[in-house]
């Protein structure tokens, strides 16, 4: 007997959508005060957590077909690269370093070296949420 879970899946999609956007809120909002990377990547984690609950997880892996484990080395590996290119301009490991670029539509912005770590600490805490959930889940 199937149930009929409409409520749910009408209700997931609007969550999911506010959740993607408040993560994308807490990464910008990062590198000048609280959040960042790692919170953004558990919010990400909580909208593909919501997904698993109300579809099945061979429907969101055919949606979205990412090997996770490699979506958190390759976090790792962004997040400690930048470390290391700070040894390039002879710094030391983990030196912050920034400028302002014009970018058209968007008019002059700061860029910095903070934000490229965060992406990777993001994906870090994405693919490994994610794949302890999948392995759990595919245990039961």
């Amino acid at each position: 007997m199937k149930i009929n879970n409409v409520i749910l899946r009408t209700v997931t999609k609007l969550a999911v959508f506010i959740i993607l956007t408040l993560a994308v809120y807490l990464f910008f909002a990062g590198h000048n005060s609280p959040g960042g990377g790692f919170i953004a990547g558990l919010a990400l984690s909580a909208a593909f957590v919501l997904l698993l609950l109300v579809t099945d997880i061979e429907t969101i892996k055919k949606g979205i077909p990412l090997d996770f484990k490699k979506v958190a080395a390759f976090g790792a590996f962004l997040a400690v690269g930048t470390g290391f290119g700070a040894f390039v301009f002879d710094v030391p490991f983990l030196t912050q370093s920034f400028g302002n670029f014009v970018v058209p539509f968007f008019g002059e912005i700061e860029l910095s070296t903070v934000t490229i770590f965060e992406a990777g600490v993001s994906f870090a805490v994405v693919g490994v949420v994610i794949t302890i959930i999948l392995s759990i889940s595919e245990d039961v």
